[in-house]
């Protein structure tokens, strides 16, 4: 899944955007203390795959922007880099924390995702639901649906592509399913096969 996901603002139903929390982990007890009084950090205890607890101390680079200006005065052993490409996103680990920002409203806070159910790029088929990561996906999807050769070696989103339901995917589909894609695309008529 990408860090930067589309999804339905939840005040007022638009385009906003997602980004995941990064996470480092704590490494001293008595540095916990230091993580959860500061403001731009929220501290979480974390358990891994074998039971073993582990402190962690996530930043919203959607709310606070980049960690070289928002993080100073660390402790010894931390460095606001670590939070840039954290081995620990929340993506990769099955954490859904993350920042919401919506430039309709003006939005702007910490979010739990729900994926798929967040997805602004979601439609509905025959009792089966469809949706992209975000526009760029989005667009490939259309692309991918309304072309007559399915060779996904020429979309950036092979394996999200690879995933799309046949119910989708059929000729009877394709003109009911490219409607409501250009609907939430903007797109005025994407009817016109391509190769």
């Amino acid at each position: 899944m990408p860090h930067l996901l589309d999804v339905a603002c939840p005040a007022c139903r638009h385009r906003a955007e997602f980004e995941f929390a990064e996470v480092v982990r704590i490494h001293l007890k008595s540095d916990v203390e230091f993580f959860k009084k500061h403001k731009v950090f929220e501290y979480r205890e974390f358990q891994d795959s074998c039971g073993h607890f582990w402190h962690g101390a996530l930043y919203f680079q959607g709310l606070h922007g980049s960690p070289h200006q928002a993080i100073h005065e660390l402790p010894d052993g931390y460095s606001a880099r670590d939070w840039e490409h954290s081995r620990y996103l929340c993506n990769r680990n099955g954490l859904r924390a993350g920042s919401i920002r919506c430039s309709n409203c003006q939005v702007r806070g910490m979010h739990m995702l729900n994926w798929p159910d967040d997805a602004y790029f979601s439609i509905a088929h025959r009792g089966h639901v469809l949706w992209a990561f975000h526009r760029e996906s989005a667009v490939e999807l259309m692309q991918y649906l309304l072309s007559d050769d399915r060779s996904i070696s020429r979309y950036r989103w092979t394996s999200f592509l690879l995933h799309v339901p046949s119910v989708f995917k059929v000729r009877k589909a394709r003109d009911a399913v490219v409607k409501q894609l250009c609907k939430l695309l903007g797109v005025r008529d994407a009817t016109r096969r391509s190769g």
